[in-house]
């Protein structure tokens, strides 16, 4: 048995999701996961609530979607409504085997099948509990470009971070966020200005995502003016997309480019009316994840990076956007990533990656 898991089981319970007696734990997992699963059903259990589980397979799901007709969505909008009516607290854990598996579900499928939940799925994120992680894989290994052994080590390594410390480090910055009017961008291909005036500002310290180590808001939906590119790997419904360029006016994305998959990108954009709209503006410092592989739950807590994100807004920092997408796209402001700098009300408080104000240099990690 790998101690770290048990560790990481007990955060999960007793940090992430709370569990409290009689409470209702679904799990939803892939195999590989079991050693972890097994963990976390002890754990549950010594908090007197109750687990249940749900495996899933990939590629299965993806031939079942693939041709599938509108009276399969409607089962599933049966289905799902049970689990968010039934279970208390939901720990999904995914493994990363192909991001092209659902290549050929169509893009009617899932815009339709997108509208049909958007209910269930507010209902889930914003009023249910519920932690997301993803068990290392060979294919994480890969794109990591470590040995399986290594990047086994570094995953489990970094979902135990000390979260505790994190919520104390990051008060500075939600405070000052929250004191913020107007926010400039700039970076290589980037020159971006919004407003986050009156948003409420969310320190993310292991309770949704693991790992975790972001503080995100909200832009005022119109307020959002210039351009912004993106210099990591996002993948995205069954497609992966470099180097996205996004221009904005008056709040809405007016241009979007790509290195490829240029007409797929601009498919999502047009899911509907929100998809060109930003939902989310965020942080990103969690010391221990430097490097983008592909996988949004690490990529978008990379140390020096920000998110700037297109789609639906969280309940917790509305800035009234809805959207049946929410695409996290990270920018790397490190010096080895093109540098740039984030202002505050024109005072610069980030540079090359770097928090630059006194109250915020905890967040900077151990040079």
């Amino acid at each position: 048995m790998d101690i770290r898991l048990k560790k990481l089981s007990e955060t999960i319970v007793n940090h992430s999701v709370k569990i409290k007696k009689n409470d209702r734990v679904l799990i939803q997992y892939q195999p590989q996961a079991k050693p972890l699963v097994k963990e976390l059903i002890q754990a549950i259990k010594e908090k007197e609530g109750i687990p249940f589980i749900k495996i899933t397979d990939p590629e299965i799901n993806a031939l079942i979607l693939e041709n599938a007709k509108e009276n399969r969505i409607k089962e599933q909008v049966i289905r799902s409504k049970f689990e968010v009516d039934n279970y208390d607290v939901f720990i999904t854990i995914t493994y990363t085997t192909n991001d092209y598996e659902t290549l050929n579900v169509s893009k009617e499928y899932k815009k339709k099948q997108g509208i049909a939940l958007t209910e269930i799925n507010d209902t889930r994120i914003n009023k249910r509990r519920w932690i997301i992680l993803n068990y290392p894989s060979n294919l994480d290994a890969y794109k990591a470009k470590m040995t399986t052994e290594d990047y086994y080590n570094y995953a489990i390594d970094v979902m135990n971070y000390d979260y505790e410390k994190m919520e104390k480090d990051i008060k500075p910055l939600k405070e000052l966020m929250e004191k913020t009017d107007n926010v400039r961008i700039v970076g290589p291909g980037t020159d971006i200005s919004f407003s986050i005036k009156g948003m409420k500002a969310i320190p993310c310290c292991g309770t949704a995502n693991i790992p975790d180590g972001e503080c995100y808001t909200a832009p005022i939906k119109d307020s959002v003016n210039g351009k912004i590119t993106y210099n990591t790997p996002s993948p995205y419904q069954g497609n992966t997309f470099e180097n996205i360029s996004l221009t904005f006016e008056n709040g809405k994305i007016i241009k979007a480019e790509s290195e490829q998959n240029q007409e797929k990108l601009n498919e999502i954009f047009d899911s509907d009316e929100g998809a060109r709209y930003i939902g989310e503006f965020s942080f990103g410092f969690n010391p221990l994840i430097k490097e983008p592989m592909g996988d949004i739950l690490f990529d978008e807590k990379i140390m020096g990076s920000i998110h700037f994100t297109p789609g639906q807004a969280y309940a917790d920092a509305d800035n009234g956007n809805k959207s049946i997408i929410h695409w996290d796209l990270v920018l790397i402001q490190r010096p080895e990533y093109g540098g740039g700098e984030v202002y505050f009300d024109h005072t610069l408080i980030r540079k090359d990656g770097k928090f630059v104000l006194d109250s915020l240099k905890q967040l900077n990690g151990k040079n």
